[in-house]
């Protein structure tokens, strides 16, 4: 069973459990990032979440349990939905999909340009 991390306490990658490093921690966790992303929108049941992330109940559960103890989703009448918290985390890894998308064109750009001056 795993832990939830917390900042100012040790977790993956840091002895000092410097806030960063446990947002990172957390978020490199199986599924955290889908949860997320899934609940970007509209709240959530239990089981349409576990059909949007096409994951298993336990790994959910665990998931939702971190979430919650940080203050990332909560659980009201209509289902599980991102906290202020949340919110602003979804927010804040905007810059980081807009990176990738040019990152990843560039990457299938160079690759195209090499299959064509090697073929």
């Amino acid at each position: 069973m795993s832990t939830t991390p917390r900042p100012g306490s040790p977790s993956r990658g840091s002895s000092t459990g410097r806030p960063v490093m446990v947002a990172l921690d957390v978020l490199g966790r199986r599924g955290t990032l889908r949860v997320l992303w899934e609940l970007r929108g509209d709240p959530l049941t239990f089981r349409a979440l576990q059909g949007a992330c096409e994951t298993n109940p336990a790994t959910l559960n665990t998931r939702l349990r971190e979430l919650r103890d940080l203050d990332l989703v909560d659980h009201q009448d209509g289902g599980y939905r991102l906290t202020s918290h949340g919110r602003s985390l979804a927010s804040a890894l905007g810059p980081l999909q807009s990176w990738a998308d040019h990152w990843a064109a560039d990457l299938r750009a160079r690759e195209r340009f090499d299959a064509q001056t090697q073929g």
